[in-house]
């Protein structure tokens, strides 16, 4: 057992050395500021780069990313209902099913659906 705990141990060492000494020989030393400049076509912007960004995008964005993860949670259950037991099939599906309407009534009642300008 020690012998196999040596050899993994050295064996990670020396691929962390073999890795390290790659990235350091592989490394860009030479750099180009032109390269590492940001793009300009020469024209004069009309307007700036820093448009305001509404939050509601982002609210609606977090909303459907909770709601898409609760889905992919639920899909799985339809294939285990023949290797479970129904009643247990059931109750895991029932709550994931009222934890969705729930954060669905929330998000209403708090307005966040609603697209007011």
């Amino acid at each position: 057992m020690l012998t196999m705990t040596f050899i993994c141990s050295l064996t990670l060492i020396i691929c962390i050395l073999v890795m390290m000494i790659a990235s350091l020989l592989a490394k860009k030393t030479i750099t180009d500021r032109e390269k590492n400049s940001p793009y300009e076509c020469g024209f004069d912007p009309k307007e700036s780069a820093r448009l305001p960004f509404s939050l509601r995008f982002f609210l609606i964005a977090v909303i459907f990313l909770i709601f898409d993860v609760e889905i992919t949670l639920i899909l799985p259950l339809a294939s285990i209902t023949p290797i479970s037991n129904f009643m247990s099939w059931m109750l895991s599906g029932l709550f994931f099913f009222l934890a969705l309407l729930l954060g669905l009534y929330y998000e209403w009642k708090q307005g966040a659906l609603e697209w007011a300008f």
